[in-house]
């Protein structure tokens, strides 16, 4: 879930907030925006042409499966925003289309043609905009830490991230009861695990799997602490190496839960 900011533009709501359809991260870490004509930041960086239009991009990463306290971290990317205009536009949406391959529905076939289609008021349907990173930080269970643009572009992504959502909610629906089984692993937890009546996987990557443990009425610890009078509380389950593929994962998994049933 993404929105954009811009300073002292404000939307008809007054939020001062767009929400981009769709982005993706080029290769030289600049960021791809897909946002609807009429939006305040593509009336924003139409207008500012030569002048530097700042923008800030709030992103905040919700677990995907139904559990109290679903915000897993936030991030914040802040930069400069223009349009993308003449032949870049069309690499930028061929770019956006091979990432999020919904085509006509979010506007990306229009953006493919060598000049915006006018919507509302004469302005275009869909705006590509560009996003170039000046400053970023992250926010999460790990804590806050800022990072510069040269880091941003040369992360990659994880190899488990468009398949995620899905597989949490796999493993939550089919397999809770081996979920659960986990706080075996966890040494000197066994009375705080007797108080776990539910385990929900929350998160997953390439290094490994965290799981929430909850009791009935307990609330949510993420600290990790051993405190037997909790109720529930976060645990990270490491891969004995980091997975690259969904096939991988699965001899993963699999290892954790046969370890856990010894």
């Amino acid at each position: 879930m993404a929105s954009l900011s811009i300073p002292g533009v404000e939307e008809p709501d007054e939020t001062g907030l767009s929400a981009p359809v769709c982005r993706t991260v080029t290769a030289d870490g600049d960021v791809l925006l897909l946002v609807p004509g009429d939006s305040a930041a593509a009336r924003a960086a139409a207008h500012a042409q030569d002048d530097d239009c700042a923008a800030v991009m709030e992103i905040t990463d919700v677990a995907p499966v139904s559990v109290p306290h679903r915000i897993r971290g936030r991030a914040w990317v802040a930069g400069w925003l223009t349009p993308v205009r003449g032949a870049q536009r069309a690499e930028a949406a061929r770019l956006l289309a091979e990432r999020h391959p919904v085509g006509e529905l979010l506007g990306i076939g229009e953006a493919l043609q060598p000049d915006p289609a006018p919507g509302l008021y004469g302005r275009p349907a869909w705006m590509l905009l560009r996003l170039e990173v000046g400053e970023g930080a992250v926010d999460d269970l790990w804590g806050a830490e800022p990072f510069e643009p040269d880091e941003f572009a040369a992360a990659a992504p994880d190899p488990l991230v468009a398949h995620e959502a899905e597989l949490l909610q796999h493993l939550h629906a089919a397999h809770s009861e081996q979920v659960q089984g986990l706080c075996a692993l966890l040494d000197g937890r066994s009375p705080v695990c007797g108080l776990a009546d539910r385990a929900v996987p929350v998160a997953l990557d390439r290094f490994g799997l965290r799981v929430r443990f909850m009791g009935s009425g307990g609330r949510s610890s993420g600290d990790g602490g051993t405190d037997a009078g909790r109720a529930a509380f976060d645990a990270r389950f490491d891969f004995p190496e980091p997975v690259r593929s969904v096939a991988e994962l699965r001899r993963a998994m699999h290892t954790l839960f046969e370890a856990a049933a010894q």
